[in-house]
């Protein structure tokens, strides 16, 4: 499938909102859920095939150094009326190859994409919701604090790099929202995990989206199953990215560091 960039614009410093629109979205069929993917495939430069392509076909007929890079990404939005879909990008300059794109993507520009999947959506029978992450996991959040009802209970904690990162949220009346801000140094890696063991949890049944940085994400897993004693399939809990680690480092390793992340706590 694909899609034409319709605008881009940067939001924060390090994070670039881009609307996408035309191509296959006149047809595409959206789940109902707030934490809905999709999977962008960018070619590298001088790619012999043309900028709208099948990645299946690619694979099968064009060498490894030829075939594109895979990245998941969250949908922000989508409009069925427009058939317009929003999709925001982390960037770090020209590191990393979506953020590169998102960072230079001009009106007209192809994406290609498979999917859309789904993994997350707020349960309405849940007493509260705790969400946690970073900027890679806003999209998802900002879009599951848009879909509660206004009387929902939620705690948000979220870490990003200062005051100038953070965006307006759209969320329940009485969300308790919390932006954790990096020094850039070492204790940053526990920024996260200390603000959730801080926190007094309401009573009743807790729904937690725990998404963002590898480490992070382990420690506040560990803490919210071992002595918080979340339900496990209350929890939808997946690490997008780890400190130190290029994109393709970290998705050479991801499969077994989820492994060994599982069975800390099963």
């Amino acid at each position: 499938m694909h899609a034409r960039v319709v605008t881009a614009a940067p939001l924060t410093p390090t994070l670039v909102r881009v609307v996408l629109g035309g191509g296959d979205l006149d047809h595409l069929e959206m789940p109902e859920a707030t934490d809905t993917y999709i999977n962008l495939a960018f070619p590298p430069e001088g790619a012999g095939y043309d900028g709208v392509f099948d990645p299946g076909e690619v694979r099968k007929t064009h060498p490894r150094e030829q075939q594109p890079a895979r990245r998941r990404y969250t949908v922000r939005s989508w409009d069925p009326a427009s058939r317009q879909m929003t999709v925001d990008f982390v960037v770090h300059g020209d590191v990393g190859v979506a953020g590169r794109w998102a960072s230079h993507a001009q009106p007209g520009d192809v994406l290609v994409f498979e999917g859309p999947g789904s993994g997350y959506l707020p349960d309405p029978a849940a007493d509260w919701h705790l969400l946690v992450g970073d900027e890679s996991a806003l999209p998802a959040i900002a879009a599951a604090l848009e879909s509660m009802p206004s009387e929902a209970r939620v705690i948000v904690r979220l870490v990003c790099d200062g005051p100038d990162h953070e965006i307006p949220l759209t969320a329940p009346d009485e969300a308790d929202i919390g932006w954790l801000h990096r020094s850039g140094g070492p204790d940053d890696v526990d920024l996260l995990p200390d603000a959730v063991a801080d926190l007094r949890f309401p009573v009743g049944r807790g729904q937690a989206f725990v998404h963002g940085e590898a480490d992070e994400i382990r420690q506040v897993r560990r803490h919210l199953l071992s002595d918080r004693g979340l339900a496990r399939s209350d929890m939808s809990c997946s690490p997008y990215w780890r400190r130190t680690m290029t994109d393709e480092a970290w998705r050479q390793i991801k499969r077994d560091y989820v492994a060994a992340m599982e069975a800390d706590v099963s």
